[in-house]
């Protein structure tokens, strides 16, 4: 990390911020500007974004920048005053989703908008229990980091049923079809809302990142998604769909639900929204936003601004002009197909998988036991950067190379993530 006379920098963060902070690669980085899908260090040196979605129409957008400065000269104060920037901005959200969503409740961080998907639900219902994967993430507020910690200690959380999250890489059961092995994840849902019925607890809603990202972005088998749907809503649950991450045209489609085949009851929203702007939403029909506002105080001094307004405006006035949607399909198509042609000579690659501009590539052992290699994972995001590319690895065991750059890549930046991908593999195999 660059440096100039005195402590360095990552000394003073560490004392200003508190050691422990987490910080990427072994060597970290120091990051000053940013254009498009290019970020530049402290010494000028170039590097290609393979991983940051919140600026999901690049960085340094001049159209949002300027939406956002002239707007912040104007006027921007809190929701409790009328404004026609923040309602067009809220009927043009609702209106990119499925019909059963009409209004909706904006926020400041996907954390803060599954915390009200979760309280909506509950108020609706009438009941507590939330079913999660177990090997989700949703946020870190208390309410929220429960579902992620519920998988290793559920007696702490009562209120939430993990299953595992259904995949055709490592399956639960052997042997099965791929209709058959979706029904086998679908027992396992059963014996959730089983469980939580039998506590007192009930069924609330599942939730659910319509592309499973942080597991991994597994292979969903069969119609998994829409029949745990229906079983939840015969149990007196609601579906509530995450895109934060998979929304906002990163699959190639607006929503993540589309690609996955199901329709949510409600959808969260959260890091593109702003492109760096805090903005993030939860939306429902007029029914369920109503419920939660009649049954709550919840109210955000930051949140339905004049500013979240001309912002969220500009992005979706950028992803719609220079169609990013089909960039996104198209290059990540293409780019997902060459990972895969390397996979098939590459012991330590056991699976390519993901949509759009969302790809992962599972880093494993070599053997055929398919055991995951974090480590390999992780010097490969390392090997990567010092060829001038940024990515990280996710997924349920860290092993998994996470790709998700901005939807405004180009094929020359692909290609360039191509070559330096393949001289890591020249070197790792050599």
């Amino acid at each position: 990390m660059n440096s100039t006379s005195g402590p360095s920098l990552r000394v003073r963060r560490d004392q200003a911020l508190g050691a422990g902070a987490p910080l990427f690669y072994s060597e970290p980085l120091h990051i000053v500007r940013g254009d498009g899908v290019e970020l530049f260090d402290a010494d000028g040196r170039r590097y290609i974004d393979m991983y940051n979605n919140v600026p999901c129409v690049g960085h340094g957008n001049a159209r949002v920048a300027e939406a956002m400065a002239a707007q912040q000269a104007t006027l921007n104060v809190h929701s409790r005053y009328l404004h026609e920037g923040i309602v067009s901005f809220a009927e043009r959200l609702v209106g990119l989703h499925t019909d059963r969503i009409e209004s909706a409740v904006i926020s400041c961080s996907g954390t803060e908008a599954v915390e009200v998907a979760l309280g909506m639900a509950r108020l609706a219902t009438g009941r507590r229990g939330v079913i999660a994967t177990n090997a989700t993430y949703h946020g870190n507020t208390e309410a929220v980091i429960a579902l992620t910690l519920a998988a290793r200690r559920p007696a702490e959380h009562p209120e939430v049923a993990t299953i595992p999250f259904p995949q055709r890489y490592r399956p639960i059961t052997e042997g099965l079809d791929d209709g058959e092995l979706a029904d086998a994840y679908l027992e396992k849902l059963a014996a959730a809302i089983d469980h939580l019925e039998a506590s007192g607890q009930g069924v609330a809603a599942i939730i659910l990142c319509s592309i499973l990202a942080n597991e991994g972005l597994p292979d969903i088998p069969g119609d998994f998604m829409a029949k745990a749907a229906e079983m939840v809503r015969y149990a007196g649950g609601l579906v509530i769909a995450d895109e934060v991450q998979a929304g906002y045209c990163r699959t190639g489609r607006w929503w993540g639900y589309e690609v996955t085949g199901f329709e949510p009851d409600i959808a969260v929203m959260g890091k593109p929204m702003g492109n760096g702007l805090p903005l993030s939403a939860t939306v429902a029909s007029r029914a369920l936003v109503e419920g939660f506002r009649k049954g709550t105080r919840h109210f955000n001094t930051f949140a339905a601004s004049p500013l979240q307004a001309a912002v969220g405006h500009a992005v979706i006035d950028e992803i719609t002009e220079h169609g990013l949607a089909a960039n996104a399909s198209k290059i990540g198509g293409k780019l997902k197909a060459a990972l895969a042609e390397r996979a098939e000579g590459c012991p330590w690659i056991g699976d390519v998988r993901g949509h759009g501009l969302f790809i992962g590539v599972e880093m494993v052992t070599p053997g055929g036991d398919l055991a995951p290699d974090r480590a390999r994972a992780v010097e490969v995001t390392d090997r990567l950067k010092d060829q001038g590319i940024l990515a990280s690895n996710a997924g349920a065991h860290a092993n998994v190379l996470k790709l998700r750059p901005p939807l405004v890549l180009q094929q020359s930046h692909a290609d360039e993530f191509l070559a330096a991908f393949d001289a890591v593999l020249a070197d790792l195999d050599g």
